[in-house]
């Protein structure tokens, strides 16, 4: 599993995911950083095989109707320190990673649970 984290998640949890195995890049080092278009943020990650983790909607409703990006973590906590957020990926890796393995995974992480939509799109 590879991850690309949206340009408002810590820097911290690319290097918790580094740290545990889990190739993770942050936008604002790559592409036009924190300046980069969704758009172009959804077709690299589509076409380098990568998960992105964000907190923008935009991105959620783009996995819906454009079929795009085909993996998604949609983080919805609110205000929460980074370590909270970290300790939510450290609870739930086993699991984020065995459902990647899909061609197509949405998963929007809450307070309390993680909601999982695993889809293969139809071609067209």
């Amino acid at each position: 599993m590879k991850i690309l984290c949206d340009v408002h998640i810590p820097y911290r949890l690319v290097k918790f995911l580094n740290k545990n195995g889990v190739e993770a890049i942050h936008v604002n080092r790559i592409l036009d950083k924190w300046y980069t278009k969704d758009s172009d943020i959804c077709r690299y990650a589509d076409e380098n095989d990568y998960v992105v983790v964000t907190k923008d909607i935009d991105f959620r409703n783009s996995y819906f109707l454009n079929k795009t990006p085909k993996k998604l973590i949609k983080i919805n906590l609110g205000n929460v320190t980074n370590q909270e957020l970290i300790d939510i990926f450290d609870n739930y890796l086993d699991l984020l990673i065995e459902q990647f393995e899909a061609d197509s995974c949405y998963i929007e992480v809450n307070k309390n649970n993680l909601t999982l939509i695993n889809n293969t799109f139809a071609n067209g």
